[in-house]
């Protein structure tokens, strides 16, 4: 089934508008598990009620909403004051401006990001026009837009052939890297300890980086034991790997270095292994398509010598 559109409105740039449409870049996780809270004693699900100190138990209609001003003061506040107070719709992404590619720090973003594609062959032109020139010119584009109701800051930037959307944080919502910077303490290293140092982040490089090789494997951990409590089995905790504080910075990088350096050769060897393989198997299926119908591919006949030791 093809995705639904979570969005549609218009990319409005001065007196130019792109209708667009734009669809959830984050994938909702349906494998995950949901855990249930229980009585410990009989099994029995846990089930929550609203409750007045007062009146006790209280009917979904008879809840309203209020603010705590003061302690134990409250003003009542209406559900339709609050709607009043959201933007208008207007359907659009208002661009405030480009900047430089790479100018906003990840910390900003809020995990909510959508894919803008062109609404309509009318869309087409300016959406491939805009995308293009924003590629050759290296930049990305704050604007802002109401999204559920709600006005977001939003960062626009190009992604392989489209535009992406991405949801931000306002300034004022990100803590600063100052308030924590009187935990670092200004300390002294050697030029050894420097050098180890650059060492081990070259040996550690990646030459390719597959960002799908990493998974969660947490559902399949959690599916099992959930599997195994089901069939009764008694679960085994592997022991916790100590962590030895490092007493020696120095030894500490040298080993590092090290293994990150036995770790490189092994990995480089067993690549071209697997290529030595791969090479061989190809070869050997080209030979049995070359080879004419009814023949076979020839192999080596074994030697008198080694006929012999097999014999005796």
């Amino acid at each position: 089934m093809a995705p639904r559109s979570s969005w549609k409105g218009f990319l409005r740039l001065s007196l130019v508008s792109v209708p667009v449409k734009a669809f959830t870049a984050n994938s909702s996780d349906r494998s995950e598990i949901a855990l249930n809270q229980l009585h410990k004693e009989c099994h029995s699900r846990i089930r929550y009620q609203k409750v007045c100190p007062i009146h006790g138990e209280v009917e979904k209609d008879e809840i309203v909403s209020g603010y705590e001003y003061t302690k134990g003061q409250y003003v009542e506040v209406n559900p339709d004051e609050v709607e009043k107070l959201r933007p208008e719709s207007d359907k659009s992404v208002s661009f405030k401006g480009f900047i430089p590619a790479g100018r906003i720090d990840a910390m900003y973003f809020k995990g909510r990001s959508y894919f803008l594609v062109p609404d309509g062959p009318m869309g087409q032109k300016p959406y491939t026009l805009l995308r293009e020139c924003m590629v050759e010119e290296d930049v990305h584009a704050i604007g802002e837009v109401v999204i559920s109701g709600r006005e977001q800051l939003v960062l626009l930037r190009p992604h392989e052939q489209l535009l992406s959307m991405s949801v931000l944080s306002l300034d004022s919502q990100v803590k600063k890297a100052a308030i924590f910077e009187d935990e670092i303490v200004k300390t002294d290293y050697t030029e050894d300890e420097v050098k180890l140092t650059k060492m081990l982040i070259d040996a550690t490089k990646l030459d390719e980086f597959d960002y799908s090789e990493f998974k969660d494997d947490y559902v399949e951990k959690l599916t099992a034991l959930i599997q195994a409590k089901v069939e009764g089995s008694e679960i085994v905790t592997p022991p916790a790997v100590e962590e030895r504080p490092v007493v020696n910075l120095l030894e500490a990088l040298k080993q590092s270095v090290a293994e990150a350096s036995k770790s490189s050769k092994k990995m480089a060897t067993s690549g071209k292994k697997k290529t030595q393989r791969k090479v061989a198997g190809s070869s050997k299926r080209v030979a049995k398509k070359m080879a004419p119908s009814g023949s076979s591919v020839s192999r080596p006949v074994p030697t008198a010598s080694k006929s012999r030791k097999k014999k005796a």
